[in-house]
């Protein structure tokens, strides 16, 4: 390594370290349900994205074992070349039907889908309208795509439509939107912005990586949450590593979207194929999306009593509406150090500092399961009160 290199890697990250913004992994060794084992001690996990408890679901291993002994570990190329197998095209059938649209298409993680689909579909002389909170890998695919890249102020549809009027020369125009903010956990006012993307001719685009599972009356996510089609919401992107407790991710919509993407979308053209059991483990994590309904049930019960109690003691839990409950603390250190005393207590809930939310921004980032007991999360509770209360 060059000199200058190790200088430069010394010094930044001395500075990451002095404004407290420096990140270390830790190991999680063992899943027992919502308790953990972190690097050695048993602790109650409120930061993990598994919103039905699935990724520990007994049906979804066993679908995964049988497809192994059938198709092997991996599916050895890009799905251009020889990796297409029939696994992936029959869950990118089963997500098409659950999402209500013609086609759908698998990419290896939400932020290949974000950072191909974004550019394959947008380029120079487009426009795209982003929210200001959007999730980093739709910040980075709007980067990627060369178009002009306006954020507008978050969930504001009064200066969304006034950016509109004020942008109108070009030769596409879409609307990007997170459906479940990420760190805050609010929605998107999906109807408001479908309405104006109708009157300026514009494309609208959601990613739904934390709506999918959970939204909606039957977890479809969240524009069956809002009652709207996939007509009003030609792109849908989601993942299934979050309340489908697998792996991958998705874009959903017309069958020419699909064919476009295939040729197009540059993380999916050259990435090797998901692994064909991965496939058949999501495809039966959706069936039981569908057969399951108690699952949300449960998850939804389990975050009412928990922002309840969390209200109780005094918190600012920043208008969520979803299974993440973010604690506003302000301070970056003073997160981390309170991240550390909560784990003292036996309760893991992650820290999120800058540059994943603002500064002055950050907080403790708690996310409620299916998998949680009422005595968990008043435990959970009991830690917070001592600490912060």
């Amino acid at each position: 390594m060059s000199t200058k290199l190790q200088e430069y890697l010394k010094n930044e990250t001395a500075l990451l370290k002095e404004e407290g913004l420096f990140r270390e992994l830790k190991t999680i060794r063992e899943r027992k349900g919502a308790w953990v084992d972190l690097q050695g001690r048993k602790v109650l996990d409120l930061s993990s994205n598994d919103y039905l408890g699935l990724a520990l679901d007994p049906q979804l291993a066993e679908a995964f074992q049988q497809a192994l002994e059938m198709c092997g570990t991996g599916s050895g190329a890009s799905r251009l070349i020889s990796g297409n197998m029939s696994p992936h095209e029959e869950l990118e059938s089963a997500i098409a039907n659950f999402k209500g649209a013609e086609s759908a298409l698998l990419f290896n993680s939400g932020y290949h889908a974000n950072t191909g689909a974004i550019p394959a579909l947008f380029g120079k002389g487009d426009l795209i309208l982003s929210d200001e909170l959007n999730h980093a890998s739709i910040i980075d695919g709007c980067r990627l795509s060369k178009a002009r890249v306006v954020k507008y102020p978050h969930k504001d549809c009064t200066a969304l439509r006034k950016l509109l009027h004020e942008n109108r020369d070009f030769e596409k125009i879409g609307i990007i939107t997170d459906g479940v903010f990420s760190m805050d956990g609010d929605v998107a006012p999906l109807p408001e912005i479908v309405e104006i993307a109708s009157e300026f001719d514009a494309a609208v685009m959601v990613d739904d990586a934390h709506g999918v599972g959970i939204l909606g009356a039957t977890g479809r996510g969240t524009l069956e949450h809002f009652g709207l089609s996939s007509e009003s919401v030609p792109i849908q992107m989601g993942t299934l590593g979050k309340a489908l407790g697998c792996f991958g991710a998705y874009v959903a919509g017309e069958e020419k979207l699909r064919q476009f993407l295939i040729n197009k979308a540059r993380s999916f053209i050259f990435t090797t194929a998901l692994p064909p059991a991965l496939a058949v483990a999501v495809k039966q994590a959706i069936e039981i999306v569908q057969n399951e309904p108690s699952l949300r049930e449960r998850l939804w019960e389990n975050v009412r009593f928990f922002k309840e109690g969390l209200k109780d003691i005094g918190l600012d839990t920043m208008q969520s509406e979803t299974a993440i409950i973010p604690i506003l603390i302000g301070d970056a250190s003073q997160t981390m150090e309170i991240h550390r005393e909560l784990l003292k207590e036996g309760v893991f809930i992650q820290g999120v500092r800058p540059p994943t939310v603002p500064k002055g921004k950050s907080r403790l980032r708690a996310t409620v399961s299916a998998a949680h007991t009422r005595e968990d999360l008043e435990f959970a509770l009991g830690a917070i009160a001592k600490v912060l209360g």
